[in-house]
């Protein structure tokens, strides 16, 4: 296990650092840790998974080489503000990924993926503790493909990619870890100096499909309608032959 500084030397301020060989999954490892006390924001990796998940229950695949890792840390947030840092997460993703692809092959899925020439390359999971107005802890899940992408997922609407195998290097996840950590401090920043409007401005900035027509389904039924934008509360919002939609969570295909 390390718990050093980054080897680029560019790690960000005031967060902490934990590597670790093997895990069940550092959602899980981050879950511990904050019920046990956090001295400050931490980000937590491991170079294996067993038992990695992604949204809604699904399993997460993580083959070594590729980045499984969870920020955790004590926003002063209510759920629902602390719910907007999935825009914070995908933004810093999309521009720690820039730095190895050409960012016109990235775009951002919402409600939490970044796409790489159509395909999943990156997903992000939120969970969060508490029972009063503020959580009392919130992890930022954070998967990638950078070495290769899981098998057994042929069929999905939205097929994995790696980043080695579209024509990207070959990036080592710790030193990919420190890139994203520094631009997920910078989007941080941003959002506690500007709000969550340039937050949202950014995310639009470079989401799929904006202004044409995709598919959400929700727990109860399928939307279809043009993607006009995404709220001030992070929903979707769709227009549709019968009206404005707004959607709060939902699986989007296009």
């Amino acid at each position: 296990m390390s718990t050093d500084g980054s080897p680029a030397g560019l790690w960000p301020e005031g967060y902490e650092r934990v590597v670790l060989d093997t895990v069940d999954s550092t959602m899980a490892e981050a879950a511990r840790r904050a019920a046990s006390g956090l001295d400050g924001p931490t980000w937590i990796m491991a170079h294996r998974q067993a038992h990695g998940r992604g949204r809604r229950g699904r399993d997460w695949t993580s083959p070594e080489g590729n980045l499984a890792a969870t920020l955790v840390f004590r926003p002063e947030a209510t759920p629902h503000e602390a719910a907007k840092r999935s825009f914070a997460a995908a933004v810093a993703l999309f521009e720690a990924l820039s730095i190895y692809v050409d960012r016109t092959r990235l775009s951002l899925k919402w409600p939490n993926d970044v796409l790489l020439d159509g395909g999943k390359v990156a997903g992000i999971l939120l969970e969060s503790a508490g029972q009063g107005p503020y959580v009392d802890w919130l992890a930022i899940g954070i998967g990638v493909n950078l070495a290769t992408k899981p098998e057994g997922l042929r069929d999905a609407a939205f097929p994995p990619v790696a980043v080695a195998d579209e024509g990207g290097p070959q990036v080592d996840p710790e030193e990919f870890l420190t890139v994203l950590a520094d631009a997920y401090a910078t989007e941080e920043g941003k959002l506690d100096a500007f709000g969550f409007r340039r937050m949202r401005e950014d995310w639009l900035r470079h989401a799929a499909r904006l202004g044409e027509v995709i598919t959400a389904r929700t727990g109860r039924d399928e939307v279809t309608g043009v993607f006009e934008t995404v709220d001030e509360d992070g929903n979707l919002v769709l227009s549709t032959p019968q009206g404005r939609r707004v959607i709060s969570a939902a699986d989007v295909f296009f």
